[in-house]
């Protein structure tokens, strides 16, 4: 399905989720490690909280208010772990955090998103871009 023009910036943002992912699988268990998870822990408080406050203050109320209180309450969730995952002060878990952000992205983009085009009017996904 063709992503509403209200949801592209999210799932833009998504693209840039994947890169830290995959910088965290790639530095995971070398000795650069600790500097990574550093470089990691930085941008997800630029990039990647400020993503999960527009979807928890615009569109999971959305969803939660069309009746997909399941798909909100899992991106809920998910965001919680990946926080406490970031907050921890260890390289160790970069794999963890690594996967769970790769499988996240992949669930809004295949689930969430699908949900909102279809649940939603085009008038509330229109607000969700303001």
């Amino acid at each position: 399905m063709k992503r509403s023009p209200a949801l592209r910036k999210l799932s833009n943002e998504h693209h840039h989720g994947l890169v830290l992912a995959k910088r965290a699988r790639k530095a995971a268990g070398t000795e650069d490690a600790q500097r990574a998870w550093q470089e990691i822990r930085a941008r997800f408080a630029t990039e990647l909280e400020p993503h999960f406050l527009a979807e928890e203050s615009g569109l999971l109320p959305a969803l939660e208010r069309a009746g997909a209180t399941d798909l909100v309450q899992r991106t809920l969730a998910e965001h919680a772990a990946l926080r406490r995952l970031i907050g921890e002060n260890g390289a160790q878990s970069m794999t963890g955090f690594a996967e769970l952000l790769e499988q996240h992205i992949r669930f809004e983009e295949r689930e969430l998103f699908e949900a909102a085009q279809q649940k939603l009017s085009p008038e509330e996904i229109g607000k969700l871009a303001h």
